[in-house]
């Protein structure tokens, strides 16, 4: 898989909305990407709802890590881009 860009998600408690998020970004018609989802340690189901998206789509990826901060979840997310 060689995607044309990369896209980065960073996910922390955002429960309600993570379902929109991924179902928008998945049906573009552009499909020549990778998402990737950075769960920022979140307390809520979200690390287990991306996980089912990135066993459903293989333009998924996901990474979870301690709770830190937005920044830091987007830049874990740039290192694990596609170059």
């Amino acid at each position: 898989m060689n995607p044309k860009i990369s896209i980065i998600v960073p996910v922390y408690k955002v429960e309600p909305y993570i379902h929109k998020c991924v179902e928008s970004i998945i049906k573009q018609t552009f499909g020549d990407f990778e998402l990737i989802l950075v769960n920022d340690g979140s307390p809520d189901s979200c690390g287990g709802i991306c996980d089912e998206y990135a066993s459903k789509d293989s333009r998924v990826r996901i990474i979870h890590k301690e709770n830190g901060c937005l920044s830091e979840s987007r830049n874990v997310g740039r290192t694990k881009a596609v170059s």
